[in-house]
């Protein structure tokens, strides 16, 4: 694909007229100019982010240990309001892929954004802009994870320069990779400016990202809605010390957890690193308690969409030496939980959702016409039963541990790798695959069986791998040859 389909000028040409109009009415307008009132029917929208979260730390999804700990009472209280998505997962499963997906909505092999320290293009058409362009204040808070190059200067540990911060030139308080510029009780983030601005002594990571995100809802501009983008690194292990860093406690008060289905018997660090990682899901849930307190106590609450989810799940180093980059649910199904205007009612929607569904979803939220470039479908569809042919499988692009590919439907898992160093592409891309795991999700929801070579099931294989084979090419990949375990 041409780079400059990433661009503005390449979005337009081809997005289609709509992205056109909508660009150029604006640039046209200004921003600035927008009626007041028609400003005023716009929603806030408040995104909440958490990283390698796994979907059954939050209680609402049924009998799981966030329901058996009372882990998640806030993010319950949520669900009950609004919409729960029981079926929500990433689209790949590694931090840096996962959020250029987010702000462009492009699968990550379409932004160059692969793998991890490959900085989004400069130039990128991302959520900011087009939500600004629409009248929207736009402001990010916490990890980034966007900015650096492999062979350019590193932002992990510096401030992130104005150009490369996305669009987000509203308002900006966030380190690149906040992992290395902070501990569970110390470190700092950068301002617009981008000057230090230290954690206040002694507090826990999430409660001082909290603390920045309620002091930007009393300074914001009142006369135009909002879109902060609030991105905690949490549960997220801490990589300097190799090690889950849950609020002091937690040790103690998780470590009579029970077992999930996947984890259960298998080898990996769950068993001593599971208490912490649960502190952290229970802190980032009361701080979506203390975000909804202050939304009501400035009369915002009626008027803002809350959506939360995550970039990636955790599989406790069970499914290779590390936390994620793989097809198992266990890396790929995350929390996703929407309310306010357009998503209330207490309602559960049991269709497939992915990642690359929520650029369209929070455009259309904002009134914004959603480019023809962007992958993934508005969820509001599926919330006001409107949907028409929509996907029955989601996809997955997998890096860094392999160049994978994968698909999952409500019953069947089916992933490829490419099997020799000379296949994989430096985009990220293969030309050949052979087939790695084939899942059957009903009767083995915890993925334990590999049924990939059982001749009995060649069929459903074939019929997957063709599935695959267009989701890849929707994705603007090239039709790869995929080997059976037979060839």
């Amino acid at each position: 694909m041409k780079q400059d389909t990433l661009t503005r000028r390449g979005f337009m040409e081809r997005g289609g007229m709509a992205m056109g109009a909508a660009l150029m009415g604006a640039h046209a307008a200004g921003a600035g100019e927008k009626d007041a009132t028609a400003r005023g029917k716009q929603p806030n929208i408040l995104f909440i982010f958490s990283d390698q979260q796994r979907w059954d730390t939050v209680g609402c999804y049924g009998d799981n240990m966030g329901r058996a700990l009372g882990l998640s009472p806030h993010l319950d209280a949520l669900a009950a309001e609004g919409v729960r998505f029981h079926n929500a997962f990433t689209c790949q499963p590694v931090c840096g892929p996962a959020r250029a997906c987010l702000q462009t909505g492009l699968y990550a092999t379409e932004t160059g954004c692969w793998h991890n320290d490959i900085a989004l293009p400069l130039d990128a058409v991302t959520l900011p802009r087009l939500l600004k362009l629409a009248g929207y204040e736009v402001g990010y808070i916490g990890k980034w994870h966007l900015a650096s190059n492999g062979n350019h200067p590193d932002h992990h540990t510096t401030a992130v320069p104005p150009e490369g911060r996305g669009g987000y030139d509203d308002f900006w308080l966030a380190s690149d990779v906040l992992e290395f510029t902070s501990h569970s009780y110390d470190g700092h983030v950068f301002d617009g400016d981008m000057k230090q601005v230290d954690f206040p002594k002694g507090r826990y990571r999430v409660d001082a990202l909290t603390d920045f995100a309620i002091d930007y809802l009393g300074k914001r501009d009142k006369e135009r809605p909002f879109f902060l983008f609030l991105s905690y690194i949490e549960p997220h292990h801490q990589n300097d010390h190799g090690h889950f860093e849950g609020p002091e406690g937690s040790k103690e008060r998780f470590k009579d957890f029970p077992v999930p289905g996947d984890l259960e018997g298998a080898e990996g660090d769950w068993r001593t690193e599971m208490p912490d990682y649960l502190g952290s899901c229970n802190r980032l849930d009361a701080s979506v308690g203390r975000l909804r307190k202050e939304l009501e106590t400035q009369g915002l609450a009626e008027n803002t969409i809350i959506i939360y989810t995550c970039d990636h799940a955790c599989h406790f180093r069970t499914r290779n030496n590390e936390y994620k980059r793989s097809c198992h649910d266990n890396s790929i199904r995350v929390p996703l939980i929407a309310c306010g205007p357009g998503f209330r009612g207490g309602k559960t929607v049991n269709e497939l959702a992915s990642l690359i569904d929520l650029p369209p979803t929070i455009l259309a939220s904002g009134g914004v016409a959603v480019p023809g470039a962007m992958k993934g479908r508005p969820l509001q569809e599926l919330v006001e039963g409107k949907a028409r042919h929509w996907p029955e499988e989601v996809f997955v692009q997998i890096s860094e541990s392999q160049t994978g590919r994968a698909i999952r439907t409500a019953r069947w898992k089916y992933a490829v790798r490419a099997s020799e160093s000379s296949d994989q592409a430096k985009d990220g891309r293969a030309e050949r695959y052979h087939e790695d795991f084939l899942y059957d999700l009903e009767a083995d929801p915890h993925e334990r069986k590999n049924l990939v070579s059982d001749p009995e099931l060649e069929q459903v294989r074939s019929d997957l791998r063709a599935r695959l084979i267009r989701r890849m090419q929707a994705a603007g990949e090239s039709v790869p040859e995929i080997l059976s375990v037979k060839a």
